[in-house]
């Protein structure tokens, strides 16, 4: 902190003294009856004379954002949570608290009522006839024009980004309406929204590895989810055939421009459906956001465009690493010695226990996925890397899995159900094995979900949606700290 800095905030603290002093400092009794969008909707079109035939008293309130003193007469600028509102303020009709005003500064949060007029330039404002301090602001704000120019600041310390950026604020007032529509979409297709565990004794449902805890009075390890999805499916085998969870996941893996150790997911599943019915689902899903939340099918992103109005892309994963690999050969794209010739030649690490299905992900994540721009279905995810989706019952090599991709980034990731209890077990058992192995990501046995399965799911299909990612992408924002109001930071000093 400046020391000019310093000097201001003992000045306010001086100025918040006064008011103790005086006991008036923090008041709780005023109550405004408008808020700024509404005068401006209301009134904002009316001519400057009506105002004189047609009185209109209001009580507004909100925090000083700017401030203009011109000696009997000033001009003043308040932020409440729709927009802002000028005050006209006077010297003759305020007295006292006319000069009291010339001390407050911008930031402070003043409450005002009186009678609406438009200026000589149009403006609709606040004649103020009675005028209050309810909060002395003791931190200078940044200058409005230059905003808070360190990235890590306006994430510290995400209160100020959201007090000088309208910007700020319309990212995240779209992520809520973007939640809002999710539930619309699903409740109207009969889904029922649940919850489920955050602290679970089996930390499963996806790849990764957890974040560990433990419950003191049952002397227990527990792990915080990395996904709902067999707790989920739990309640599928139980009769609610369409569910979903918005929720919070928590994976203990590095953090970029695209990953936060705590991020939001929508999760659901589907009775008596399969992952086309779900790229389908998905596909109107992510046009209606369009539609309803930016009114257009194009949108906008890092300076590209991309084309939600027609039929988005779909393409298998093998198909993809022919493509974009010259020269390897299709014939051999499951034989593991060839696999790891290429692997060797791009640089990409492996491990003994890699299969031809593991290898395949990754060289497709080194050579493919970062080049899949437009909206694309990529489809027929290998079974090694699928432990929890149905196998394609013409190549069992391969599952009825899909992942959707926009610029580069996965959004989503479905797939028809495995509702083979023993094939599962199977499953369970090779990724114990991996764990075993030393893969920390691998999932661990859960003999209760094998049970839940051994009473019968239904033929059932899951998706789950990046949230965080989706608003990225509407919001054409470039890392996932802008679109989350507390990303993880480290711990400041």
């Amino acid at each position: 902190m400046s020391a000019d800095e310093n000097k201001l905030i003992a000045e306010r603290r001086a100025k918040l003294q006064k008011l103790r002093d005086a006991g008036v400092a923090f008041p709780n009794d005023f109550r405004r009856d408008a808020l700024a969008d509404q005068l401006l909707t209301a009134y904002g079109d009316r001519a400057p004379e009506w105002f004189d035939a047609n009185p209109v008293r209001v009580a507004v309130g909100g925090r000083m954002m700017a401030k203009r003193v011109m000696g009997k007469a000033s001009f003043a600028k308040i932020t409440d949570r729709s927009g802002d509102i000028q005050l006209f303020l006077q010297r003759d009709a305020l007295g006292e608290t006319y000069e009291e005003f010339k001390t407050w500064d911008v930031g402070d949060v003043v409450g005002a009522a009186g009678l609406l007029f438009k200026t000589r330039t149009g403006e609709l404002s606040v004649r103020v006839e009675k005028l209050r301090l309810l909060v002395k602001s003791l931190r200078p704000l940044p200058d409005k024009w230059h905003g808070l120019s360190d990235q890590e600041t306006r994430y510290r310390q995400r209160y100020v980004d959201l007090i000088i950026s309208p910007e700020s604020r319309a990212v995240f007032r779209l992520r809520t309406q973007l939640v809002k529509y999710l539930r619309s979409f699903l409740d109207a297709m009969d889904f029922l929204e649940v919850e489920t565990p955050m602290m679970q004794a089996i930390a499963g449902g996806a790849l990764a590895r957890p974040f560990v805890t433990h419950h003191n009075a049952l002397d227990l390890q527990l792990y915080l989810r990395i996904a709902p999805e067999l707790y989920l499916k739990r309640l599928v085998v139980g009769g609610f055939e369409r569910v979903y969870e918005l929720n919070r996941n928590f994976r203990n893996e590095g953090i970029s421009t695209r990953h936060n150790p705590e991020f939001t997911m929508l999760e659901l599943y589907q009775a008596y459906a399969d992952y086309i019915d779900l790229m389908n689902m998905l596909e109107r899903m992510c046009q209606g956001l369009c539609d309803v939340l930016k009114g257009t099918r194009y949108i906008e992103y890092q300076g590209e465009t991309f084309d939600f109005s027609q039929p988005f892309r779909r393409v298998t994963v093998e198909d993809l690493i022919v493509h974009f690999n010259q020269g390897i050969e299709r014939a051999k794209l499951r034989d593991v010695a060839y696999l790891r010739g290429h692997c060797d030649r791009l640089g990409i690490a492996y491990t003994p226990g890699h299969g031809a299905g593991k290898l395949q992900i990754e060289i497709f994540e080194k050579t493919a996925e970062h080049r899949l721009s437009a909206p694309t279905f990529v489809y027929a995810y290998p079974a090694e890397v699928s432990p929890l989706a149905r196998r394609n019952d013409a190549d069992p090599f391969l599952t009825d899995r899909f992942e959707f991709f926009v610029g580069g980034r996965e959004i989503a990731n479905g797939f028809s159900e495995l509702n083979d209890p023993e094939d599962q077990a199977n499953r369970f058992r090779e990724q114990l094995a991996h764990k075993h192995a030393g893969d920390e990501e691998a999932m661990q046995y859960d003999a209760d979900y094998v049970r839940a399965l051994e009473y019968g799911l239904p033929p059932t299909a899951g998706l789950g949606v990046g949230i965080d990612r989706l608003v990225m992408l509407l919001t054409n924002s470039a890392s996932i700290r802008d679109v989350l109001l507390f990303p993880y930071m480290r711990p400041e000093g």
